[in-house]
């Protein structure tokens, strides 16, 4: 059953961080290249939609590491677990602070009602994308690595 749960949030996790890869690294590409306000209206979509969904992802990943944690106390890797475990925590403070505040604007927004300065939001939202990306990055290895 252990294995089971290790796999499972192995590749949950994994997974959380390919569709966050991608989206700062080929979906924004992508939304920015499109003509007019196209791009515009696409980061809202996808702010509508990722905004829903990721949520339950983010919150799915801490508790399955934590029940990886508890159930695997006494297995060798258990440290690398709790502090995978710690960094999915962070990256949850992290969207719950920076980025969904952001999102929650950006979501709304259309050619005829986006502020001004939309464009800087976006960018300060993307920086602290690669900021919470690195950090579930890191707590992807660290599972990977109590695996072992």
């Amino acid at each position: 059953m252990l294995s089971t749960l290790e796999v499972v949030t192995t590749v949950t996790v994994g997974l959380m961080v390919g569709v966050e890869f991608s989206v700062i690294f080929v979906m924004n590409r992508i939304l920015n290249a499109l003509p007019g306000d196209s791009g515009q209206l696409g980061h809202a979509h996808g702010g509508r939609m990722l905004g829903a969904l990721m949520p339950f992802w983010y919150m799915g990943s801490v508790a399955l590491s934590a029940i990886w944690a508890v159930a695997g106390w006494h297995h060798q890797g258990t440290g690398l677990v709790v502090t995978a475990a710690g960094l999915l925590v962070l990256s949850v403070i992290m969207s719950i602070l920076l980025l969904v505040p952001i999102n929650n604007r950006n979501k709304t927004w259309t050619p005829e009602n986006r502020p001004a300065d939309w464009q800087e939001q976006l960018e300060r939202w993307n920086r602290y994308h690669y900021l919470r990306l690195a950090v579930i990055l890191a707590a992807f290895t660290l599972l990977v690595a109590a695996l072992v």
